[in-house]
């Protein structure tokens, strides 16, 4: 094994989370393509990161909103921070220290919560 390359986030609008991934976030639309009869993939990431998301509505065992614990690391959570509540990401709360570096939890549109970390003390 090398590294996981895409983690399917529960959703359900595609579109819309698309909206928010991209224009909110700041990732990029990796791939966007049909994706059986009548679904689609949608593929976002980080610019220059292995792992991506994939925008998922298709799983019944993974109603949209349920996904909890993905931790995306940043250099600097306060700017970060800042510039995505300028952008209208709701967050839980302002960035706290926790074990194992500094938090900040994100809201997407459907629930989906995105721990934000930045590492130290």
């Amino acid at each position: 094994m090398r590294f996981v390359s895409v983690v399917s986030v529960p959703v359900s609008d595609q579109q819309r989370a698309k909206r928010f991934y991209v224009e909110q976030l700041g990732l990029d639309v990796i791939a966007e393509a049909p994706f059986g009869d009548e679904l689609r993939w949608i593929q976002v990431g980080i610019p220059g990161a292995e792992t991506s998301l994939t925008l998922v509505n298709w799983f019944d065992e993974m109603p949209a909103g349920s996904l909890r614990g993905l931790v995306i690391d940043c250099e600097d959570l306060d700017t970060d921070y800042r510039t995505l509540v300028e952008r209208g990401v709701p967050f839980i709360g302002p960035p706290e220290p926790q074990p194992g570096g500094i938090f900040a939890i994100l809201v997407d549109p459907d629930g989906n919560r995105i721990s934000l970390r930045q590492a130290g003390s």
